[in-house]
């Protein structure tokens, strides 16, 4: 039994996740692979508005790009509005019903959990009728999204494991290149084990860099860009297509910051490549809830 929206509209805030840490630690029977990541909730959001419905027809879903990503080549229009929307998925389980605008600020294809952050948010502010296994086959980040902080992940992303919040601050490269998640992971098994990133350590931080990067060659020529300008090696997010580097602007000698929705923003060019850098810090779920008034 599906329930009506409990008020004209409800306003949710959905922080996008940054994988800082990646390991593929194994394959399942089925396929699907086994995680141990580190991430972390970051200060860019989407909003989830949700209004009251006044038919029985399916959920309407409409998408706003306040901050014109797709006018920068970002693919947008890769967002479902459909059944198959993420956010459509959460309501069913929360077994409540609603239209539905997105105004997104974390493109698709870029690792920072943009669906699965948004579909989080509804099953946080109505709780949700399945179990953790149920709530996994959304999307595997919704568990960590749904927590909100600092934690280690593991199995196919049900296992956090809250960590102390470490009030990190990253800038994030946007960079508009789709990197489909399970192209990455198909690309991942191809190259076989052992195909990781490593840090400045020897350390690897991403076993699946190096997979998106032979998925989609250009995103090495952005990294190569993102790397003449910033301090150490900039690091992809996840399944990419995001670059990040820990610290601020500042700290890595970059001025001219104006804000965008609230978060110093830059953008570089070098040629045909844009990328628009953002600065953010990790965030609590005590600070996305009271942030969203609720």
């Amino acid at each position: 039994m599906m329930i009506a929206l409990d008020a004209e509209e409800v306003c949710l805030l959905a922080p996008a996740k940054l994988t800082t840490k990646l390991k593929i630690a194994g394959r399942r029977a089925d396929g699907y692979h086994l995680l141990e990541a580190e991430m972390v909730s970051v200060s860019l959001y989407d909003e989830v508005r949700l209004f009251q419905r006044e038919s029985l027809s399916s959920s309407r879903v409409s998408i706003s790009d306040p901050g014109g990503l797709q006018a920068m080549g970002f693919e947008m229009r890769e967002i479902p509005q459909g059944s198959s929307n993420l956010v459509t998925r959460a309501l069913a389980l929360a077994g409540v019903q609603a239209d539905i605008e997105l105004v997104k600020r974390i493109p698709p294809g870029a690792g920072l959990g943009g669906g699965s952050a948004d579909a989080a948010a509804v099953l946080r502010r109505f709780g949700h009728r399945g179990d953790v296994a149920e709530v996994a086959a959304l999307g595997a980040d919704v568990p960590f999204c749904l927590q909100v902080d600092r934690a280690k992940v593991r199995g196919i992303g049900e296992d956090v494991e809250r960590l102390e919040n470490e009030k990190a601050r990253f800038v994030l490269f946007l960079v508009p290149v789709l990197s489909p998640t399970k192209a990455v992971y198909h690309a991942f098994d191809e190259l076989g084990v052992g195909a990781g990133a490593t840090d400045c350590d020897g350390r690897v931080s991403n076993d699946l860099e190096v997979a998106a990067l032979s998925l989609s060659p250009t995103l090495a020529r952005y990294r190569d860009f993102i790397s003449s300008f910033v301090i150490g090696r900039p690091q992809m997010a996840g399944s990419g297509s995001t670059f990040f580097v820990p610290g601020d602007f500042a700290s890595h000698g970059l001025g001219d910051v104006h804000l965008a929705s609230g978060i110093p923003s830059m953008v570089f060019r070098d040629g045909s490549l844009v990328v628009l850098g953002l600065e953010v810090r990790e965030v609590t779920i005590g600070e996305v809830v009271a942030t969203a008034g609720l």
